[in-house]
């Protein structure tokens, strides 16, 4: 079997990171890279990843021409919202390409896009391809990891999961949807005009957990409040002065008759570190048996991100076509042979 055969669409933080991941990987390769910023057309992907060495990828602004050329599936790294990769995705199926999207809204796009959703199902299984949608939260900490544990339990009442994370590592679109950078009254008007939205996922999350396991989930709300901060901040991808928003403290609710059943929170901010304020993951399932787990300091999100995105490649490829969510492919796992092994005879199956 030739190489697994990966086209990038999307270069920022996570686009190029996966990029560097599949370069030291051993049975796949770069065949197209396509840029959203001009000024990176016609370089090679090497000088923009900062590699000190040339790839023989030329970096295009034109989709049409990159996705002509054969490759086995596409790593797209745009955009948060279902509705904005949209289009990328038409192109993308109509190609012939299997897609890993790390829109957050993809991880279960029939939430807030039913009818999107139905149609991108529709025109993958026509074209033979599998769409997933995945990333560190949604995508595993707050979904996957959670459905997992639930695997040997009898019987669960409630669910409780908290992520305290570090959002340093996300670039310019992360950053403006959680409102960094921000003034207190910006974010609150932010939120009322639908342009901060803090961590986008927890009714995707919610609703792949409660489809998992049959909860009958049938409300989600969610609660938002900006993270102030009292030092100055920065990243590459943003300055926050003292008195400025850091990041957002999100909650997410899902209930069943009126009882909270899944309860989700998101407290997340650039520079945690400054104020003292310690990252981790946790889990807490109240049931039979209460399984408690705890993770600290937390899974890293930009790295997390990056290496599920990559590390299920040979799971896509060899599913079913369609749009499938996490709960529908095997169980993540790292890539640490030839990844050729790993895929099915690099088809998908009917």
């Amino acid at each position: 079997m030739e190489k697994i055969r990966v086209i990038i669409w999307g270069l920022g933080a996570m686009g190029g990171g996966m990029a560097r991941m599949i370069l030291q990987k051993k049975g796949m390769e770069i065949v197209g890279a396509i840029a959203s910023r001009p000024e990176k057309s016609g370089k090679d992907l090497g000088e923009v990843l900062d590699l000190g060495l040339k790839t023989g990828v030329t970096i295009s602004c034109d989709p049409e021409t990159v996705l002509k050329q054969p490759a086995d599936i596409v790593l797209l790294a745009t955009s948060s919202f279902t509705r904005e990769v949209y289009p990328q995705l038409q192109r993308i199926i109509a190609s012939g390409k299997n897609v890993i999207t790390i829109a957050e809204e993809m991880a279960y796009p029939a939430y807030r896009e039913p009818e999107l959703a139905a149609k991108i199902d529709k025109m993958a299984k026509d074209h033979g391809v599998t769409v997933l949608g995945t990333g560190i939260n949604p995508g595993f900490v707050l979904d996957t990891l959670i459905i997992a544990l639930s695997g040997v339990c009898m019987d669960i009442k409630k669910i409780t999961a908290r992520r305290i994370n570090d959002l340093s590592p996300f670039g310019t679109t992360v950053m403006r949807t959680q409102g960094v950078g921000t003034t207190v009254d910006e974010f609150r008007k932010g939120l009322e005009e639908g342009t901060i939205v803090g961590h986008i996922g927890f009714p995707e999350s919610i609703s792949l957990i409660s489809e998992a396991l049959g909860l009958e989930i049938d409300e989600i709300r969610e609660m938002r409040e900006p993270i102030v901060s009292n030092v100055y901040r920065e990243t590459p991808y943003a300055r926050v002065e003292p008195g400025m928003v850091a990041g957002c403290k999100h909650t997410g609710i899902g209930y069943r008759k009126g009882e909270p059943v899944i309860v989700l929170e998101h407290p997340q901010q650039i520079r945690p570190e400054l104020e003292d304020v310690e990252t981790g993951d946790y889990i807490e399932i109240e049931g039979t048996p209460n399984i408690k787990l705890s993770i600290k300091p937390e899974i890293p999100g930009g790295i997390g991100t990056i290496a599920i995105a990559v590390n299920m490649i040979p799971k896509v490829i060899s599913a079913n076509t369609g749009l499938v969510t996490m709960k529908d492919l095997p169980v993540p796992a790292a890539l640490m042979g030839d990844i050729r092994k790993l895929a099915k005879d690099g088809v998908n199956n009917a």
